[in-house]
């Protein structure tokens, strides 16, 4: 266990020096250029979610990272905290089993003694939320918006 807690500490450390760099404002400020509108920016937020996981190797910095990322993206464009929650878990949490080298896939495949990808064609939830994540962002369906009479922070 000690090899998965540090690679957990290890991208958590990365991903707080990347933010307080400000490296990753500067990311956002660019793939905020591209997507346009409701569904781009659940398109991005799927996109960079999935990408972190590949890159880090860690599903809870890609779920973390992202979270903060597209935080303000989310209410600048006066969607509720939960959209934004949705999308972390429907790419971060969900395609983490799918990458072999990450500490979920890792385990998949040492606890079932497959090799790395076999089940993935079975893992139909895993790879159909991300699709249904951005079918939802662009139509515009249960993309609940953020009600300015209510106070966000006690939801």
């Amino acid at each position: 266990m000690i090899w998965t807690i540090s690679l957990i500490l290890c991208a958590m450390i990365f991903g707080g020096v990347m933010e307080t760099t400000g490296m990753l404002g500067s990311l956002v400020d660019v793939i905020l250029k591209i997507a346009k509108g409701v569904g781009g920016l659940v398109t991005a937020t799927i996109v960079t979610c999935i990408f972190i996981n590949f890159v880090t190797a860690d599903q809870y910095l890609s779920i973390v990272i992202t979270g903060r990322m597209y935080k303000t993206a989310y209410e600048a464009e006066n969607l509720h905290p939960k959209n934004l929650s949705r999308a972390l878990e429907d790419s971060g949490t969900l395609t983490s089993p799918l990458i072999p080298w990450n500490t979920c896939g890792a385990f998949m495949i040492e606890a079932l003694a497959i090799e790395p990808w076999s089940y993935v064609p079975y893992a139909f939830l895993n790879w159909l939320n991300p699709i249904v994540s951005i079918i939802y962002g662009f139509t515009g369906f249960s993309m609940e918006k953020l009600d300015k009479t209510k106070d966000t922070a006690t939801v």
